[in-house]
This record gives C-alpha cells, sequence and structure tokens, in this order.
C-alpha cells in the first residue's frame, strides 16, 4: 500500500508542476507577448482603418498598434541590451496583462514627447536606475554628421517598472510611447510597423493570423505569431510531461509488481489453509476471487491515500519549496535559466483521475497471476506432507 501510495503521490505532483508551467506559460509570458502581429515592410500610416478591418474577424478579441526597435540601454557604465516596444497605453492593456505586473509607475505615465520608459526590475537593478532616473538608449544605427559617423542616442527616463517572473521580459523588455519611438525611427507620429491581435484561442493565432494577412494583401502585409518565438519551449513544456508522465508511471508498475510479489508469498504459505478449504466445497472460482479481491483491496488502499496526500503536496508545493528556498537562500530556479523565476503547481482532475485509474488497473492485474496459482492449488499435493 505504501509503494503505491508513494507512486501515485509523485505521479500527482510532478504531473501538477509541469501543468503550473503550462498554466504559467500561457497566462503569464503569452499574456505579454504577442498572440500574433500583422505587419508590413513599410510604416503603416492609417492603423485605425487597418484594425477596424481585422477585428471583423470573430476570433480576434482587440487589437492594439505597436512599433519596435532592439538597442542598448546604457546608465553609468552599466549596459543592457532591450527590445523597446512602443505602445499607446489606452489600448495597450487590451491586448497585454502588463497593467498585473506593473511593481511602480504606471503606463498612462508614458505621455507622448515624455520620452519615459517602462523596464523590468531585473533590468532597472541591473542598470541601477529607478523612478525618476535616466537611461540613453543606443539604437543600432548611426547618424551621418559633418563630423562623422554617431550612433543614434537618446535619453530616456525611466517612469515604471514591471515584474513577471519571467527572466526573458524583466531583463530585456522596455516599453515607450509610440509617438516617441516614431521619432526615432524618422517617421511620422502617427505611423506604426504593426498592429498586435489577441484572441479567444491564442491555439488558433497562426491559422488565422496568417489568413488575415492573406486577406489584407500578402504583398503589403504578413503575419508573425508566438509559435514563431516562444513556440518551441511550449512544445518542450508539453513533450516533458507526456514523457514524464510515461516514466513515471513505471513507479506504479513497480508498486504494482510488489502486490504480485507479495500475494505470491502468500499463496505459498497459505496453501495447506486453500487445500482445506477446496476439501470443503470451495471452487477454484471462489479461491481465485478470494486473491484478487485481497490485491484490489491493496491497491484501492494505496491508491486512495496517495491521491489525497498526492493532492495536498500538489497544492503546497509552490509554498514548500519558496520557504525552503528562503531557508536555504538559494534559488532553484534562476530567471536567466527558466522562463520563471519560481515552481509552479497546478492540479488538474483529469491528471488526478488518470493517475488513479492508472494505479488501480495495473494492481487489479497484479493479482491476476497469484490468483491464478491459488486457484490451481491441488488439495491432495498440498496436504502430504501437513
Amino acid at each position: 500500500m505504501i509503494g503505491l501510495a508513494l507512486g501515485v503521490v509523485v505521479m500527482i505532483v510532478v504531473l501538477s508542476v509541469m501543468n503550473g508551467f503550462d498554466h504559467e506559460m500561457r497566462t503569464r509570458v503569452l499574456g505579454m507577448v504577442p498572440h500574433a502581429t500583422i505587419e508590413s515592410t513599410e510604416p503603416i500610416n492609417d492603423w485605425q482603418s487597418l484594425a477596424t478591418k481585422v477585428k471583423q474577424n470573430p476570433q480576434v478579441t482587440a487589437v492594439a498598434p505597436f512599433t519596435q526597435m532592439q538597442g542598448l540601454l546604457t546608465n553609468n557604465g552599466q549596459v543592457s541590451k532591450v527590445l523597446l516596444n512602443a505602445i499607446d497605453p489606452a489600448l495597450e492593456r487590451n491586448v497585454s496583462i502588463i497593467d498585473n505586473f506593473m511593481k511602480q509607475g504606471k503606463l498612462d505615465d508614458l505621455t507622448p514627447g515624455s520620452f519615459g520608459i517602462v523596464i523590468g526590475d531585473k533590468a532597472a537593478t541591473k542598470l541601477g536606475v529607478g523612478i525618476g532616473d535616466k537611461v540613453t538608449f543606443v539604437a543600432p544605427e548611426v547618424s551621418l554628421t559633418p563630423a562623422g559617423m554617431f550612433p543614434r542616442m537618446k535619453r530616456f527616463t525611466v517612469v515604471g517598472i514591471f515584474h513577471v517572473g519571467a527572466g526573458e521580459l524583466d531583463g530585456y523588455l522596455g516599453v515607450t510611447n509610440l509617438q516617441d519611438l516614431a521619432k526615432m525611427h524618422r517617421w511620422k507620429p502617427d505611423q506604426v510597423q504593426g498592429i498586435r491581435l489577441k484572441f479567444d484561442d491564442l491555439f488558433q493565432a497562426p491559422r488565422v493570423a496568417w489568413n488575415i494577412a492573406q486577406q489584407l494583401g500578402e504583398d503589403h502585409y504578413y503575419a508573425r505569431d508566438w509559435t514563431r518565438t516562444h513556440g518551441n519551449l511550449y512544445q518542450a513544456i508539453r513533450m516533458e510531461k507526456a514523457m514524464i508522465g510515461l516514466l513515471l508511471l513505471l513507479i506504479v508498475a513497480v508498486a504494482a509488481f510488489n502486490i504480485i510479489s507479495t500475494l505470491v508469498m502468500v499463496v505459498n504459505d497459505k496453501k495447506g489453509d486453500i487445500a482445506i478449504l477446496r476439501t470443503l466445497g470451495a471452487t477454484p472460482g471462489t479461491i481465485m476471487r478470494t486473491f484478487m479481491v485481497q490485491g484490489t483491496v491493496i491497491g484501492v488502499v494505496g491508491t486512495a491515500i496517495g491521491a489525497v496526500v498526492g493532492i495536498f503536496a500538489a497544492l503546497n508545493v509552490s509554498a514548500a519549496i519558496s520557504a525552503l528556498e528562503g531557508l536555504i537562500g538559494h534559488k532553484f530556479l534562476n530567471a536567466d535559466v527558466y522562463f520563471i523565476d519560481y515552481l509552479p503547481s497546478q492540479v488538474q482532475s483529469q491528471d488526478v483521475i488518470m493517475v488513479c485509474a492508472a494505479a488501480l488497473v495495473l494492481s487489479f492485474l497484479a493479482t491476476l497471476y497469484p490468483a491464478w496459482r491459488a486457484a490451481r492449488t491441488q488439495p491432495a499435493e498440498a496436504l502430504r506432507y501437513e
């Protein structure tokens, strides 16, 4: 029972943690990055009419303009790479959850002409800046002047700091106003790079975004979606869950094998008793059912204990790991390596049902051979030396 219970506990906890990674990936990381974008090779002048056309698709729930530029942020000799994402603060919260993770400041402080910037807390720590401090953005382009070629630079004021818990976003994403970045690109104030789309079902984003780009005219517009930027990571999580679940099922199989060995020893020990029952009229079927019931009871009780303990452990594993990290002063998940810096867990009823069903089936199958051996006991042979 203990062996089976441990196997069930481990499976439920590990699958819940994998579900947690899957959920955090979908809600946090994919809530910050675009589900899909419609872009053009040239600056888009009238993005409002383009957004109106795109919103006619029933699967598109929200649209917002954006412009991007990669570069470096510097302050007092410290340098950090950055993907500068220019937004309209009023529309961005319709397609992004960044508002939920603001530690200081707010998106509304990104007013046109102020050259304000919102950065992640990891980048802020690396640069040694806080609210109101100045950082210099260095664009990967040069300006030609009578004195020669100089890199294009602009001073930004830090007006907000966010923390998502994902190192990729907290360290490398910056947010500014659309008109400010348009000036950096030397565009007109109302020109944008593209529009960002949010879907009801993000898994439909690749197909729907491509169809929208086709309808708009593939000679002028093209689509990009989250599967190109984070798809490999998401698929890796899904595959790892399947493979780890399959491997952990072997733990339950080992526990079921213990049921076989236990019942085989019981059969050998009780041969004389079985023979006496046979002489009193017990049929082979009765003997077989007796041992099958015994093994099944072991499986049911072990699985029930494992399910209760496993659900409790899965619901509290995040807090337990966080407390352990605080106690020993070591971070198990580093945001530089993993896409989040904490251990998530999400218990799903279908996983618990699947694990319990697998454990019960394996424990039932484990009773068949010992019960069959017990049913084949011959009374005369078993009682010969009694």
